[in-house]
């Protein structure tokens, strides 16, 4: 059972789908306040303090309530951080997404899984490998991972299709995309699971395919790569997959053919070369621990509220005139403030929330875009 108020569910997600609250900004709200209520009534102040000229608020409870509703009607289930039924793999992702949409067997991604991502121009070589890895990592267990794309995702969602597959959409769980793979979501949808962090009824855009391969390799104890150009979107989920200390595996080869560049530069960088199953199945059966990163970001009790309010006055300035287009640890501004960490970030909150900063994934921090 979950450990959260329906009224608290109701205003993460009310929070979560709020202007300038990314999953940063969101954990960093939830770790000050202890709340989404708490904090959704801090919006308006925060933002102001940021330098927002009119007072940043939640969306409504209306709009939370349509969206349910629209979840429902559609048979989908909202899973929310902080309860017990979000996925253990996506859970130690820092921060992980903050709601998600599953239509379908959502228990699947309690699975140990494997992400498999490749070019969406395939080789019928490249597709056929994808698919008899897919069948084989599901006879050995494991649950299959991919984006629905054309090309290689296709033919791992198909190959895994008797033994399990997920599909993690960058739209709404209700936007297939591509088209011509309506079957294919039909199938996963009745035997599988579809995953979206995106709300009800959105076409996907392209700023949502990096957030949706964050989510591919968060489910994942390792991502495959087969068949990649150099650029590609399968290669960020590579990078992403490192960054989140998942193990990456790229499939060689010719180096005649395009699509192998990006691979082939995968495993030069230090990627697991994978000829088939075994590769995967040796890399995997080093001990893997799940553990969750540290969700109180303020230090609970070494500031109050209006002590950590005071020091963020003496901060924001000297905070966002350290910023620039390139994002930069956020450590490395606490040391060059020589401040604590709980009023730094506090301060970056309220420029967040402004517009005037962003918060990424991996403690980055930068201007926000013009």
């Amino acid at each position: 059972m979950s450990g959260l108020t329906v009224l608290e569910r109701r205003d993460r997600l009310r929070l979560a789908r709020t202007d300038q609250v990314g999953p940063v900004t969101f954990a960093a709200l939830i770790s000050r306040f202890g709340s989404a209520t708490r904090a959704i009534e801090a919006l308006p102040e925060l933002s102001r303090r940021g330098g927002r000229a009119l007072p940043l608020r939640a969306v409504s409870i209306a709009e939370a309530e349509r969206e349910l509703e629209a979840g429902e009607k559609l048979g989908a289930r909202l899973l929310v951080v902080g309860e017990a039924e979000y996925p253990p793999q996506l859970a130690a992702v820092d921060p992980p997404p903050p709601v998600l949409w599953t239509l379908g067997c959502e228990n699947l991604l309690d699975r140990p899984a494997v992400g498999i991502v490749g070019a969406r121009i395939a080789s019928a070589s490249g597709q056929r490998f994808a698919r008899s890895l897919a069948q084989d990592l599901g006879a050995h267990g494991y649950l299959v991972v991919s984006g629905l794309a054309r090309g290689i995702d296709g033919a791992a969602h198909e190959g895994a299709m008797a033994t399990g597959t997920a599909a993690v959409l960058a739209g709404g769980v209700d936007d297939i995309y591509p088209p011509e793979h309506t079957a294919l979501y039909e199938k996963i949808a009745a035997q599988g699971c579809i995953v979206s962090e995106n709300l009800i009824g959105r076409r996907a855009q392209a700023r949502d395919f990096p957030r949706r391969n964050r989510i591919i390799s968060g489910l994942s104890l390792g991502v495959v790569v087969v068949e990649a150009e150099l650029r590609s979107g399968s290669l960020i989920t590579a990078r992403l997959a490192a960054e989140q200390g998942r193990d990456v595996f790229a499939v060689p080869g010719s180096p005649l053919d395009p699509r192998a560049r990006g691979v082939n530069d995968l495993i030069r960088q230090g990627a697991t070369l994978c000829e088939g199953v075994e590769d995967v199945l040796r890399a995997l059966a080093r001990p893997h621990r799940i553990t969750e990163p540290t969700r109180d970001l303020f230090n609970s009790g070494a500031l109050d509220d209006a002590a950590l309010n005071a020091a963020a006055d003496a901060l924001r300035d000297q905070v966002e005139a350290l910023l620039s287009p390139t994002p930069v640890p956020r450590d490395e501004i606490v040391r060059a403030l020589n401040a604590p960490a709980p009023a730094v970030l506090a301060a970056l909150v309220e420029l967040a929330l402004a517009g005037r900063a962003d918060l990424s994934p991996g403690g980055l921090v930068c201007q926000s875009a013009p």
